[in-house]
């Protein structure tokens, strides 16, 4: 699928690149030292955009849900990435070329072998492909041309299934992949050696004497479970409830590349919403999104070998199972309406469902909100059931009480198989292994019970199994345990919440946002196109341009007083009083989103009345200073669109006053 611009223009990546480059939106870090890859710093407008981005996410989330918002660090003890399965599952598979040595991420080689034969395929069949552009500046090695070969119509197809569910793979299954089809590094020709797993985590040694191993965090997740208790202490026990986080994350990618969309360091933001497992998960504003229309992929589909999408609204999604339940399904339509706001295309994001073999070890289901760009699909917003997972795990480990204590409205009942030690006898004859038996058997569920309890009656002894005593089977005799069905009345419940977790990568979106509103247009002087950034004025990193008709002394006061009025308002301004021509000034501010200009000409010194620029139109409405700023304000807070300021206002058409006022 060709990319197109704003306007549906043919897609031109490395002149957007140059451009924000230029522009400084975003430039490689330590570039002077010849940079690291996957290492990228902001520049002013790119800080300015984060932050907006980050401003409308905070209300439009931690206000609207009223979440309890927590900054951990990003410094983490290799013990809780030990339990939360981190340490030995947080892994991508690689390959090596046992040529020249290079690391490659295996389905991404394999990602790009097979699109390289499909393209051959299309040329050979005299079909027109479109060039995937490469930065310029990138320095690459050189590689063979794509040949024009035709593939028989079922290898199409192979190849074809083979990429829809490429996520889907393990590193033994893309191994056999590489070998069945002869992939081979296309820079020296050979096939690279069988994939092993790579952890993706930075490992530090914590403190002077490095005897604390450490990691930097891979996700601001674990934070927020830690402090479960203490959360929901703060907020008065009261469930459901959700906590919220912002801060950079560490991965040390394989093979960073595609610019800001795959970085060793990133800015993420997540939410944990705390959930009763009891009642289907229900959510109690679900009704207000119930008909939000999104695009779904689901995993059926992909494992079919398609990539069809269907338009459906989510609460009929939740109804047929397709989305796992209510919680899930409104977190999904608020990241849409999220994504929507900031200025995404909306035909150009769906939701696609994991597969089981790429599901995060801790997810029960998991849906990626994935935008389209020049470099395909990619996912900016995973939305993850965790379940119970987590809390599970590190209360286990460390016995901290990471659960709910409910008191019930009603006593109820609960007849359950319950054990008593004769613990007089019970610690001589253990001895030191006493309490890892007496655990063993504390944690034998319902069932198991109920069948120990025959055993005993049967045989006057029970065998169970207790890791690390003996052989791992431990005898015990009638005469030190006793196991009875017994009835006790509860007047609370207790239970570990599960979690849905909407997980944001805010580099990724802010890049998908960049493409989404980039445009060109013809200068005024018929030169070359102008690039063009229609970033909603909510998120623009300046709101306003105040560009004064020439360098006259008598503009100058008016400048500083807008100037201050913007400021006061609360509106970010940029002042270009070069000698450069109106247009031009416009032009190159368009570069930057700036979405509103201000005029000041020799009628404004005279009447004190301004004209406002739209950047998209180029059109303008004039009016005094207080209905001018008042336009502004409602325009930057997205209470208005400039179709409704061009009604309220007279448009400008030209200048009455055209000579100096002395």
């Amino acid at each position: 699928m060709a990319t197109t611009t704003l306007k549906g223009q043919p897609f031109d990546r490395p002149v957007l690149d140059s451009m924000l480059r230029r522009r400084m939106f975003y430039t490689p870090s330590f570039e002077v030292y010849g940079g690291v890859a996957g290492l990228f710093d902001y520049g002013p407008p790119g800080c300015a955009l984060q932050a907006n981005v980050i401003d409308l996410w905070r209300k439009h989330f931690v206000l609207e849900e009223d979440m309890l918002e927590v900054d951990c660090t990003a410094l983490t003890p290799a013990d809780v990435l030990k339990t939360s399965g981190h340490v030995d599952k947080f892994a991508d598979w690689m390959c090596k070329d046992p040529k020249n040595g290079d690391i490659m991420r295996a389905d991404h080689f394999v990602e790009e072998i097979l699109e390289a034969r499909l393209k051959g395929d299309k040329e050979a069949r005299g079909v027109k492909v479109e060039e995937k552009e490469e930065d310029p500046k990138k320095k690459k090695k050189k590689v063979k041309a794509t040949e024009a070969v035709k593939l028989d119509d079922a290898v199409v197809k192979e190849y074809e299934e083979i990429l829809a569910q490429i996520d889907n793979y393990n590193g033994q299954e893309l191994g056999q992949l590489i070998k069945k089809y002869e992939m081979k590094n296309p820079n020296t020709g050979v096939e690279p050696l069988p994939p092993v797993e790579f952890n993706l985590m930075f490992s530090t040694p914590i403190g002077p004497s490095g005897n604390l191993a450490g990691y930097l965090r891979p996700e601001t997740a674990q934070g927020q479970f830690l402090n479960f208790a203490k959360l929901l202490d703060f907020n008065q026990q009261q469930m459901p409830f959700a906590s919220a986080s912002i801060g950079k994350s560490y991965r040390n990618e394989i093979s960073p590349r595609s610019g800001l969309l795959r970085v060793r360091e990133f800015l993420m933001a997540e939410i944990e919403h705390y959930v009763d497992p009891h009642g289907g998960k229900k959510h109690h504003r679900f009704d207000e999104v119930k008909d939000v229309e999104l695009v779904l992929l689901n995993r059926h589909t992909q494992l079919a070998g398609q990539t069809l999408v269907k338009k459906v609204a989510i609460g009929k999604a939740v109804a047929d199972g397709t989305v796992n339940n209510e919680t899930l399904g409104y977190f999904l339509a608020r990241i849409h309406l999220f994504l929507e706001k900031i200025g995404i295309d909306q035909t150009k994001i769906r939701f696609r469902q994991h597969m089981a073999n790429e599901m995060a070890h801790y997810a029960a289901d998991c849906w990626d909100a994935e935008l389209l760009t020049s470099y395909g699909w990619i996912e900016c917003v995973g939305c993850a059931d965790r379940s119970a997972y987590d809390l599970t795990v590190h209360a286990k480990k460390t016995g901290a009480p990471l659960m709910v204590r409910e008191r019930l409205a009603e006593p109820i009942t609960i007849e359950e198989w319950q054990i008593d030690l004769d613990k007089k006898k019970f610690g001589p004859h253990f001895k030191k292994d006493g309490k890892t038996v007496e655990a063993a058997i504390e944690a034998l569920p319902q069932d198991k019970r109920e069948a120990l309890a025959q055993d005993l009656k049967l045989d006057g002894k029970i065998t169970i199994e207790v890791e690390g005593v003996g052989n791992g089977k431990v005898e015990i005799s009638k005469d030190l345990i006793v196991i009875e069905r017994r009835k006790r009345v509860e007047n609370t419940r207790e239970f570990t919440p599960n979690v849905i977790e909407p997980s944001f990568g805010i580099g990724r979106i802010l890049y998908c946002l960049m493409e989404h509103t980039y445009w060109t247009r013809g200068s005024d002087g018929g030169d070359e196109a102008r690039g063009v950034l229609s970033f909603p004025p909510t998120v623009a990193p300046t709101k306003v341009l105040l560009v004064p008709l020439s360098t006259h002394e008598s503009f100058k006061p008016l400048l500083q007083h807008m100037s201050l009025k913007l400021r006061s308002l609360g509106v970010s301004s940029r002042v270009d009083d070069s000698s450069a021509s109106i247009g031009k000034r416009y032009s190159r501010n368009d570069e930057l989103g700036t979405p509103l200009g201000i005029t000041i000409d020799f009628q404004s010194v005279q009447d004190k009345t301004y004209t406002l620029r739209d950047r998209d139109s180029t059109k303008q409405v004039r009016a005094d200073e207080e209905t001018i700023l008042k336009a502004i304000k409602s325009l930057v807070e997205g209470e208005k669109v400039w179709a409704d300021v061009e009604k309220e206002l007279p448009a400008f058409e030209g200048q009455e006053v055209d000579v100096p006022v002395r």
